[in-house]
């Protein structure tokens, strides 16, 4: 049996769906490779019906949401190379700590237990959802220019509210408060072992990210040094947060799969 992966699996980050990789599905396939990209647990609908009614998506958890992945990989027969955006990165390396990951790749991923860099951009990202803890339990949105700033900064104001309009959902903030509090929880859901051996694992950061700046995906990087694995950084000057939506995708898509296809075991 071979071990080449021939399925790619995109996971998607916070505020979004599996609608915001459509391009990447569709290229991806164009080159031969089975493409699935699996919503959270209650994510499963679309973009329109969940801002109409967020409440099936509030009590979202870490735990629920990587586990329901790690069932979905295990029942491919295979591993496959897993690729993530924002929250989908922190994802994504706690499913290579599981062990199910040919090769892994992150895009501007979120944090993970141990990583302690806060940019000033990341904390008035993230202000409004940690400024009023009564609202931990809820899921929350960002305004059209909160998610300007956040995500697309670097296009027109016009040009990410078609964006936000056509991929915005509110998120489960306590998911966000428990990737905020992973250092000050020993038994914190969002926790890998950075020393272990485990998939190649690749880190794609955005240059003007402001929600999960470079240095997040830096530090994130660093922190893997002791491991035997290989482990690489690449980083795109010029791109926010939502670069795999915006002008000129195909680069970081591509440039993602040649990694993982050159990386994954071969046999």
């Amino acid at each position: 049996m071979t071990t080449t992966p021939d399925t790619i699996v995109l996971i998607h980050g916070l505020w979004m769906t599996p609608r915001s990789w459509e391009h990447w599905i569709t290229r991806y396939e164009s080159r031969g490779f089975k493409v699935i990209a699996p919503a959270y647990p209650g994510f499963e609908v679309e973009v329109e019906a969940l801002r109409k009614d967020s409440s099936v998506i509030a009590k979202t958890t870490i735990t629920d949401t990587v586990d329901h992945y790690e069932k979905i990989i295990r029942g491919l027969g295979k591993p496959p190379i897993i690729m993530g955006h924002s929250f989908g990165g922190t994802i994504t390396q706690l499913l290579l700590d599981r062990g199910v990951c040919a090769a892994a790749v992150c895009v501007n991923s979120a944090l993970v237990r141990g990583i302690k860099i806060v940019p000033l951009s990341q904390a008035r990202s993230l202000f409004p959802f940690l400024s009023n803890p009564a609202r931990r339990h809820e899921a929350i949105g960002f305004t059209p220019e909160q998610f300007h700033y956040a995500f697309t900064a670097v296009i027109s104001e016009d040009e990410s509210r078609k964006l936000y309009d056509r991929y915005h959902i509110p998120a489960p903030a306590n998911i966000i408060w428990d990737g905020v509090l992973a250092n000050f929880k020993s038994d914190s859901p969002a926790a890998v072992d950075f020393k272990r051996a485990r998939g190649p694992l690749l880190f794609i950061a955005g240059g003007e990210d402001h929600i999960m700046p470079a240095a997040v995906n830096r530090s994130n990087y660093h922190h893997y040094d002791e491991s035997p694995s290989r482990t690489d950084y690449i980083e795109f000057a010029g791109r926010p947060h939502f670069m795999v939506g915006l002008k000129d995708w195909e680069t970081i898509a591509d440039t993602a799969l040649a990694w993982a296809v050159n990386n994954s075991p071969k046999g």
